[in-house]
């Protein structure tokens, strides 16, 4: 495996590549000066443009994509019942309540948020795009025990993103979320789950 940090128009970038797993047909890399080029063709204007715009100074991303069993256990928190209504109410406090998305440059939806509509009908990503906040799409599905480790982990979701990504997309998200969680021991992270965990970043980042 190898690694390369760089810049591409002014982002950073760290990038993964593992030539037994991966076509390397699918990137263009051109290292010079420690500087990586990556050929993003057709959306490279579009990914830069909104990286930029994310990273406004003053500004941040709202986390608003809790799964179904993660805001049920807010729901019960209050006494409310983990239904589909009573979630759409939820975050259509956080995305409507006056002044909310000011400070925010970017939110992150569940993929059932990304499809449903504020109380009077107008669908949410509306709502952000309306208040000059970018909607995105967390694509994992969920973080599961790594076989052959000491309760290391690896992600879920790679089956059918390209397919699920250019749903998300036509729905408007504009960015994604994808987490790789690494534990931190005396003998943690093992070289299984950074090889394990660095190809689904990788793999992620090329479709996504």
């Amino acid at each position: 495996m190898s690694a390369f940090i760089g810049t591409y128009a002014g982002i950073s970038t760290l990038l993964y590549m593992s030539h037994d797993y991966f076509s390397t047909s699918l990137l263009l890399l051109n290292v010079q000066c420690y500087h990586v080029d990556i050929l993003l063709f057709p959306f490279t204007d579009e990914l830069i443009k909104t990286a930029k715009y994310i990273a406004t100074p003053g500004k941040g991303i709202l986390a608003a994509d809790e799964s179904t069993g993660t805001i049920g256990k807010r729901l019960a928190g209050i006494n409310v019942e983990n239904v589909e209504s009573n979630r759409q109410t939820l975050r259509e406090l956080l995305f409507k309540a006056p002044g909310a998305l000011t400070y925010l440059s970017g939110v992150i939806l569940f993929e059932e948020t990304l499809y449903q509509k504020a109380s009077d009908g107008e669908p949410f990503v509306e709502v952000l795009k309306e208040n000059g906040v970018v909607p995105g799409i967390k694509v994992d599905k969920g973080v599961v025990e790594l076989a052959g480790t000491n309760g290391e982990a690896t992600t879920q979701g790679l089956d059918f993103i390209g397919v699920r990504c250019k749903q998300y997309y036509k729905a408007g998200a504009r960015f994604a979320k994808w987490r790789a969680v690494l534990k931190i021991g005396p003998k943690e992270p093992s070289e299984l789950a950074t090889q394990q965990n660095a190809r689904g970043l990788a793999h992620y980042a090329i479709i996504c």
